[in-house]
């Protein structure tokens, strides 16, 4: 049992209530976890991967970066809208239906890609993959929200997001050596085969966890909801439950309003700090990696491309150590202010405190998030001037530790951020999962096709360590948005949930 010392609760975490949240037991849970988190894999993956062959591409297609840079661009916004769309016909007709629609979009445009011969034909297909790999991020939020009590789901986003992250990581370095051996197309040929392979497994294996039509997984489901694995050995609850899932019934089509509904959130000012806060941040960081293979070709051009490729490892890396340890964190925090709520209102260790809204769960989130920001601010600064002073030094030889280092830890401190964001946003949207996480990905991925769209004419106008310095200004300039979170987020929290209680929506 948790012990309470001067206010500081301390041992193992509080037990969950007896009730059930899913009849998946924890290692289901897990595996269930890994396997949309391998879904959710492709939306970074097909972003990086793609980034050590920019210089080919232009070459091949005999066009300049400048435009090449402009698929990224596009990829980033159609990365951030499309989401917004699946998401809600996610949170309406199922995780599995959502799932299936957009890889067989994702798969299709890989194949096609894998035949590019000139820039618009790139372009478009460019969009139409972000589109299919996009929402697979919100949607597997959903599943995680769907089974997972709120004090086990930091470390699910965590590892979540270290999954998705490991593509992150591995994809340049895999994308620089296909592109050396066999050319740019060899990169969408991988995409292609490792699609089929996931949407293969996710139709075998994904259970329906919305839980409007499975409830906590008891509710026997048919059609389409029905994984093949059950049509062998569906769980044995079902025998037991005649209740039957309500997915056959007929649903009325998703309205423009639903669809985009969600962007009212926009206009609560808890979530509009924590938006803006993370699309900033995010922003940064993309600024950062979609630079990267022009930085390294200014300052070290000896380099090859599959050696490019290793270059973005340290980004990867602290993408992965940042996504895993705050997953770790923010279970930790959880629990710690949930045992210490449960003693200061004399509640028993056992009983669930889903009924309470008075419980902060913006401040059990929060606590480190002024740590991670100082530490992205700082190696910003310093990243750009990292790499002018290899030009200062050429007596010295090239030197790549700093701006990789730096590059690390810009990576491991604004998935930090992002994670913790993402976090909150399912916390105080529990029932729209998907739509809440869509909202994230939107405004991140909007602000960040603006910041990736101006970073290179802005490095070529005013060189990079005027460049950084100017994106690490604009981030110090946003920072008393944590302030602003920490201090009233939690009223406006509860404000708001007790108007939606009033009108009948909560």
């Amino acid at each position: 049992m948790p012990k309470v010392n001067s206010g500081v609760v301390t041992g193992l975490s509080p037990p969950q209530p007896e009730e059930p949240y899913h009849i998946l037991s924890n290692k289901q849970k897990w595996n269930l976890v890994i396997l949309v988190s391998l879904a959710s894999s492709f939306s970074p993956l097909s972003s990086n991967i793609y980034f050590p062959a920019i210089d080919t591409i232009s070459k091949d297609l005999q066009v300049n970066a400048s435009l090449v840079a402009l698929t990224i661009t596009v990829y980033m916004v159609v990365q951030g809208l499309a989401p917004s769309f699946l998401g809600a016909v996610s949170d309406a007709y199922g995780r599995r239906l959502a799932f299936t629609t957009t890889l067989v979009v994702y798969t299709a445009a890989n194949l096609a890609l894998a035949f590019t011969s000139n820039f618009p034909m790139l372009l478009a297909l460019r969009a139409l993959q972000a589109g299919g790999s996009a929402a697979t991020i919100s949607i597997g939020a959903g599943v995680i929200a769907d089974i997972a009590w709120p004090q086990e789901r930091g470390g699910f986003i965590g590892t979540n997001a270290g999954v998705r992250m490991t593509g992150q990581a591995i994809g340049p370095i895999i994308g620089g050596a296909l592109n050396s051996i066999w050319g740019f197309q060899s990169i969408f040929w991988l995409l292609f085969t490792l699609s089929m392979i996931v949407l293969g497994a996710l139709l075998i294996f994904l259970p329906e966890t919305q839980r409007s039509i499975a409830g906590d997984g008891s509710i026997a489901v048919s059609g389409f909801q029905k994984p093949f694995i059950y049509f062998i050995k569906a769980p044995s609850v079902w025998t037991e439950n005649t209740q039957t899932s309500s997915a056959s019934t007929p649903r009325a089509p998703i309205s423009f309003k639903e669809v985009f509904s969600p962007l009212a959130y926009i206009f609560e000012k808890d979530i509009a700090a924590l938006l803006a806060w993370g699309a900033v941040a995010y922003t940064a960081w993309s600024m950062v990696t979609s630079s990267t293979t022009t930085m390294l070709l200014l300052g070290f051009p000896f380099l090859k491309p599959w050696q490019i490729g290793l270059c973005f490892l340290p980004n990867g890396l602290g993408c992965i150590v940042g996504s895993l340890s705050t997953g770790w964190y923010l279970d930790q925090s959880f629990n710690r202010a949930l045992a210490r709520y449960k003693v200061e209102h004399g509640i028993p260790l056992e009983d669930d405190i889903a009924h309470r809204r008075d419980f902060p769960y913006v401040q059990a989130r929060l606590r480190l998030i002024p740590v991670f920001s100082i530490v992205l601010m700082a190696c910003l600064a310093f990243y750009g001037p990292s790499f002018e002073f290899n030009d200062l030094r050429q007596q010295f030889g090239p030197n790549l530790a700093a701006p990789l280092i730096l590059q690390f830890l810009i990576s491991f401190s604004a998935t930090a951020i992002f994670n913790i964001n993402s976090t909150v946003l399912i916390d105080c949207f529990p029932e729209r999962p998907a739509s809440a996480t869509a909202l994230n990905n939107l405004c991140r991925c909007l602000l960040g096709a603006a910041g990736v769209s101006v970073i290179q004419p802005l490095i070529g106008a005013v060189k990079a360590m005027s460049a950084f310095f100017v994106v690490s200004g604009v981030v110090l300039l946003f920072t008393p948005l944590i302030w602003i979170e920490w201090k009233w987020g939690e009223k406006w929290r509860q404000q708001r949930e007790e108007r939606l209680a009033q009108q009948g929506k909560l």
